[in-house]
């Protein structure tokens, strides 16, 4: 139901990848579905959730917010509804103690971020475009001015999402990275006329490596949405297929 990061966790944050086993919901059936009311029942998604939490010890509350594919970030202040999910953005900064700070994926790059140093921590939300804003850049900045966190001492992970084997964009995505990144011709593997298969796990250590995070601190899930559909939702394997697709949710924080 869960993967979690060793780095981090030895580092002192709870912390989780779902995956799409063990819940109620029917994508087609038996999925945890963590998020995306508008494409199952409230009562299974909260149902999910309750299942998905029970996975880690202790009472935890679940931050999350709407996202919208950017660079914004916005601070955990308290406690959050999980329901609501009123804050526009796609990376979400804390350093409060029984706070699970979330995002939801479903082929997009989750990110999570741990000081042990400070406690404070990070979920990210990155897409190709929040990907291609930095979001992670930013994220690390906002650690840096709200939490003292210098970026050496950080400990990242980055999780199953579309992988360089399967994810195909096309001229506009390609044309976009490079003219904004340098390194931006390695991520792209060409497979026809204008467009080619990118590679965001990479472009996003890339991102870490130059917000002063160690590579060696740096964990990255070898797994791709997109093949192993069997174990994650897909957005762009279920919505071309079943017109919707289930959320994934990944979460870190640290206990009281």
């Amino acid at each position: 139901m869960v993967l979690s990061n060793t780095g981090l966790t030895n580092a002192g944050f709870t912390n989780g990848f779902s995956t799409r086993a063990g819940g109620v919901s029917a994508f087609p059936h038996h999925a945890l579905n963590l998020a995306g009311y508008n494409e199952d029942a409230a009562t299974n998604i909260e149902e999910n959730r309750r299942r998905f939490l029970a996975v880690f010890d202790g009472n935890w509350s679940l931050a999350t917010v709407w996202q919208i594919h950017s660079a914004a970030v916005s601070i955990i202040t308290g406690p959050t509804d999980p329901v609501a999910e009123l804050d526009r953005c796609d990376a979400l900064v804390g350093n409060l103690p029984g706070i699970l700070a979330a995002v939801k994926t479903a082929d997009c790059v989750p990110v999570l971020l741990g000081d042990p140093r400070t406690g404070a921590y990070a979920a990210i939300h990155a897409g190709w475009r929040g990907t291609l804003e930095e979001i992670v850049k930013v994220t690390v900045e906002k650690l840096q001015d709200k939490c003292g966190v210098d970026p050496f001492d950080l400990q990242a992970a980055i999780g199953p999402a579309a992988g360089r084997c399967c994810y195909e964009v096309g001229d506009d995505v390609i044309t976009a990275f490079r003219d904004r990144f340098p390194y931006a011709a390695a991520l792209f593997e060409p497979t026809r006329e204008g467009h080619a298969r990118i590679d965001l796990h990479q472009a996003n250590f890339n991102q870490l490596i130059a917000a002063g995070v160690p590579a060696e601190k740096i964990q990255v899930a070898p797994l791709c949405t997109i093949d192993r559909n069997d174990l994650f939702f897909s957005y762009r394997q279920e919505k071309k297929l079943h017109g919707k697709t289930g959320r994934l949710l990944s979460v870190i924080g640290r206990k009281p």
